[in-house]
């Protein structure tokens, strides 16, 4: 399928979301705009979690790599000493 008809395809899915949030289907369902904010109360909360889960694994790990790459310093400066003390 070309990429334009899955473009358009994704922007009637976006304009008749939009649509049944603010309008609903007449006669049959009504606005989902206070579902919508229902949810959206309940799922900002894990977001943020999951983002500060997320912030936490990231310096955690890279505490852990310069933690790896001060020792490596080390053992080159360890190394290049005894070359120099040989000479």
């Amino acid at each position: 399928m070309h990429p334009l008809v899955k473009a358009f395809i994704g922007v009637i899915l976006i304009l008749a979301s939009i649509y049944y949030i603010l309008k609903g289907i007449p006669g049959v369902i009504a606005p989902a705009l206070g579902d919508v904010i229902t949810v959206l109360n309940g799922a900002i909360p894990l977001f943020v979690l999951l983002l500060g889960v997320l912030i936490v694994w990231l310096e955690w790990d890279e505490w852990k790599i310069e933690k790896e790459l001060q020792k490596e310093e080390k053992e080159i400066e360890k190394k290049e000493r005894k070359s120099r003390k040989r000479k």
